[in-house]
């Protein structure tokens, strides 16, 4: 049975976003959702609510700004630009602030910068290694982030241009460019906006979270070598303070176990339709929701074994790209096209058909 979950009017009409084949219209996509800084800014810890409280009205305004603002086409550039160069906006909130590291230019004292660029690079290797995409757009689009963004604030996001980091507070949440999937994520919110375009509300909204999820854990899987069996498969592990009972934002392997603190509550992410969360918070939970589509794609992946990047992902990217998912998908239209993806790549009677239907099946999302 459907859970509903405490939550405060989003209206979809505010959060949509064209189809895949209009202009692509930006949406701000943080990767630390609502429910869990409104918790932390009425929790007993003053420091960390009073950050919490700042990152929500931050968040707000980003959120009004992109509504108002849509991408152009990106242009072709003349002769290679560069492909990363990272800010620093010294805690203000003017982006993109002063550069400090540009793309083939050497490490330098601040290791936030230096963890930025090599999550750029690593996001970039993964899309053009993997996938033979240039970049987010397809087209050479140049990656830009900014580091310690704010004071204390508690979030990353993606604005529809660049990344930016805040630095935690030190208390809760630490440096957001300490893991690599963070970064991994909210680029691939670049990569949706320029391909499907999913609208960030419902189970739209759920499944671009969810393949933001994806492709971050598979750049990190990708960055230490390892098989879909040896990852952690969690969303944010090093992110959270050490006092904190929990180990990472998301889990795909467990949703729900990730965290469960005195401070930040439980994890509420449901593993299959069976409790699904019915909620106008969070965009219509897309935060929350989207643990089924991301448990599916661990169980997927794990049978599969090896990996995860070389089967799994290019059947998810492929459903991304391809042009047929629609702008407000549903679980079972994105499961749909996953069997279609499956049977294109690698045939009807192998051992990849047979384990995605047992992945969808198993978190309750139907395939016909």
């Amino acid at each position: 049975m459907a859970r509903s979950h405490p939550s405060r009017p989003a209206p979809p009409s505010a959060h949509r976003a064209h189809g895949p084949q209009g202009p692509a219209r930006p949406v701000f996509c943080p990767i630390v959702p609502p429910h869990l800084l409104e918790r932390l800014a009425g929790a007993d810890r003053p420091a960390a609510a009073e950050a919490a409280r700042r990152t929500l009205v931050a968040d707000a305004a980003h959120r009004t700004r992109r509504r108002l603002t849509a991408v152009p086409a990106p242009t072709p550039a003349e002769g290679p630009p560069p492909r990363r160069t990272v800010y620093d906006a010294q805690h203000g909130t003017a982006l993109p602030g002063r550069k400090v590291r540009g793309e083939g230019e050497e490490p330098v004292a601040d290791a936030s910068v230096n963890r930025a660029y090599a999550g750029l690079g690593a996001t970039s290797d993964l899309l053009l290694d993997v996938f033979g995409r240039d970049s987010l757009d397809g087209a050479g689009l140049p990656l830009d982030a900014t580091v310690h963004y704010d004071r204390e604030y508690a979030n990353a996001f993606w604005d529809g241009e660049r990344m930016v980091f805040g630095d935690g507070d030190g208390e809760i949440f630490l440096d957001f460019t300490v893991p690599v999937d963070v970064i991994g994520h909210e680029l691939a919110h670049g990569v949706t906006q320029y391909t499907a375009n999913l609208e960030y509300y419902g189970q739209s909204g759920a499944l671009n979270e969810s393949m933001s999820d994806v492709i971050g854990s598979l750049v990190k899987q990708r960055v230490l070598g390892q098989d879909a069996g040896a990852a952690d498969w969690l969303i944010g592990a090093g992110l959270l303070g050490p006092d904190v009972t929990g180990q990472a934002l998301r889990s795909m392997k467990a949703p729900g176990t990730a965290y469960d603190d005195d401070v930040l509550g439980k994890d509420p992410q449901p593993a299959t339709m069976d409790d699904y969360v019915r909620t106008s918070a969070d965009n219509g939970g897309v935060h929350i929701n989207s643990g089924i589509p991301n448990h599916a794609f661990y169980l997927f992946a794990t049978a599969l074994g090896g990996p995860a990047w070389e089967r799994a992902g290019k059947v998810w990217y492929d459903v991304l790209t391809g042009g047929e998912l629609a702008g407000d998908a549903r679980f079972g239209d994105f499961a749909r096209l996953t069997v279609a993806a499956v049977r294109e790549r690698f045939g009807s009677d192998g051992p990849e058909s047979e384990a995605l239907a047992k992945a969808w099946s198993t978190v309750g999302v139907a395939t016909r």
